[in-house]
């Protein structure tokens, strides 16, 4: 199982990161043992200081396919979750200083946080879908799939261009502005419109 992670997939994130806004969809890897599922707690790691969340919405392929065409991509997945890129920023931000990959800070393990349930596609209008991550009940990050500056069916064509995709892949498709530092004590809640899709305590 692979967790495909897409970056500066909305303008607004990109902006408040001070990146520019890709041309193409970038996209990084997590190991399968970034994933951390619901009903866990994630204890902060002695590694990092700086952990901020990114929520996301995601993907899960539903058959295998290589080099499928935007067309045909809809094929492809039957289902959207909710989850959480975590990422350490000060280790990100030296190794971005350094020119080195940013694999320590964003792949360690439980950095991928994940709902217990998935949404059928056809009781979401995947052009208008908003979702929010509120943090100690505070609203912190508010988005929409119609802000995404490529929708999924392009990230699926494109990201199958490069590796076969095989059933229980996962894409998180990006975040939007609102990116944020965690503090042990906190509670983040995530949810696709109204429906509370994910909740995890920061130890």
């Amino acid at each position: 199982m692979k967790i495909i992670c897409i970056g500066r997939n909305y303008a607004d994130h990109a902006k408040e990161m001070q990146s520019a806004v890709p041309e193409t969809p970038m996209f990084f890897m997590k190991p399968d043992v970034a994933l951390l599922k619901a009903g866990n707690d994630f204890y902060y790691p002695n590694f990092s200081k700086d952990i901020h969340f990114e929520c996301e919405l995601v993907v899960k392929i539903a058959k295998a396919g290589k080099s499928i065409d935007r067309q045909f991509a809809h094929k492809y997945y039957n289902e959207i979750g909710l989850g959480i890129d975590f990422t350490a920023r000060d280790l990100q931000k030296k190794c971005k200083e350094k020119g080195h990959p940013w694999e320590v800070a964003k792949a360690f393990e439980n950095s991928a946080p994940i709902s217990a349930t998935f949404i059928p596609k056809e009781n979401l209008d995947l052009s208008n879908t908003q979702f929010r991550l509120e943090q100690n009940g505070n609203v912190v990050q508010n988005g929409n799939t119609s802000d995404m500056i490529f929708d999924i069916d392009t990230l699926i064509a494109h990201v199958s261009q490069f590796f076969t995709l095989k059933t229980g892949d996962l894409i998180y498709t990006g975040t939007p502005a609102g990116v944020g530092p965690i503090a042990i004590g906190d509670t983040l809640k995530g949810f696709i419109g109204d429906r509370e899709m994910l909740s995890l305590n920061i130890k």
